[in-house]
């Protein structure tokens, strides 16, 4: 029951951040980026846009990460897509670019950090990130840094230059937050092994 009110915690900071960044008109990245580049350029909802953008990616998450993190995988996308969905009824307001990429980026950085400590991600570069961390011990803000860049830089057209400069800032802020908490994901995810192991060292004293 704990991990699950830590993953919709996660989840519900990570909307609130994906939000701000729609109404300051730029675009974060992995799939929720590419969902709003696509949302700007065909008028069509994010949050169905970024339920459909997910599901090649769910085919290599059950393969290398397992079908326990390939279910809260797909439950958090589904609750991002239902919280973001909110958006639609709330009155229109705009943030300013800088105070929206600052804002947007830390609040993202923490939902996701959230995430990934809890056996969760939100699809695409996630599991990508998660994996390689998991793993290599590769840097998750890294791995999702690189990727998000490549989805901004082809988001330019729809965004423009400013905007699109904004987006990294963005993403940036966002990376450095993951790599902040990368020792407390990497403590997270190692637990339950540990645990694993010294119940098995005790069984074998005790025999």
């Amino acid at each position: 029951m704990k991990k699950w009110f830590m993953i919709f915690l996660g989840v519900l900071i990570v909307s609130t951040g994906v939000i701000i960044l729609k109404h300051t008109h730029v675009v974060t990245g992995g799939t929720a980026g590419l969902s709003l580049n696509l949302a700007y350029l065909f008028g069509l909802p994010f949050s169905v846009l970024f339920f459909i953008v997910n599901i090649p990616f769910y085919i290599f998450s059950v393969v290398q990460m397992g079908w326990k993190f390939t279910l809260y995988t797909i439950a958090s996308v589904s609750l991002l897509s239902g919280l973001t969905s909110i958006d639609q009824w709330l009155p229109a307001f705009s943030v300013p670019v800088w105070v929206g990429v600052s804002a947007g980026g830390v609040i993202i950085g923490l939902g996701l950090s959230i995430l990934f400590a809890n056996g969760s991600s939100l699809g695409g570069a996630n599991i990508l990130a998660l994996f390689l961390h998991k793993k290599y011990k590769f840097n998750p803000g890294v791995t999702t840094f690189i990727f998000d860049f490549i989805v901004v830089a082809t988001s330019l057209y729809a965004v423009g230059l400013l905007r699109g400069v904004s987006s990294v800032f963005s993403i940036a802020i966002t990376s450095i937050v993951i790599s902040y908490f990368k020792n407390y994901i990497a403590t997270k995810q190692e637990k339950p092994v540990r645990s694993k192991n010294v119940a098995v060292k005790k069984h074998t004293v005790e025999a």
